[in-house]
């Protein structure tokens, strides 16, 4: 519509609604392809921190007492949030203190749902 607001010639709106419309496409092509390769690489890098946040696991792993057990696991997981919460906040170069609170409490929230809806389904007679 813009072409044909100042050109009346045919040819002209189709050569500029025709580059119009391969500049929209390759704009968009270009923008997926950089999302999903960011994508990517921010699932590469969380395979290789899993490597290491298997960690919690090998240590609750060596605990018999089911209660001292959890108590690990609720700790070792909440010192490892912290740490990425610091990581994240100096790479982000944002506050430190709110980054590690914000990334806490939302990973005690994870753990509160994950382990509520697992003991919820548990607790029906459902076979884990």
């Amino acid at each position: 519509m813009g072409v044909g607001a100042v050109k009346t010639d045919v040819k002209d709106m189709l050569l500029a609604g025709f580059a119009g419309s391969v500049a929209g496409a390759s704009s968009m092509a270009i923008g997926e392809f950089v999302s999903v390769y960011t994508q990517y690489k921010v699932e590469v890098a969380q395979m290789k921190r899993d490597k290491r946040a298997l960690v919690p696991l090998l240590a609750a792993a060596l605990i018999k007492d089911y209660n001292i057990r959890l108590l690990v696991l609720v700790a070792l997981a909440s010192l490892a949030l912290v740490v990425f919460g610091g990581v994240g906040a100096v790479l982000g170069k944002v506050p430190i203190v709110g980054s590690c609170v914000r990334i806490l409490f939302g990973g005690w929230m994870a753990m509160a749902i994950s382990y509520g809806l697992t003991k919820l389904l548990a607790s029906s007679g459902l076979e884990l």
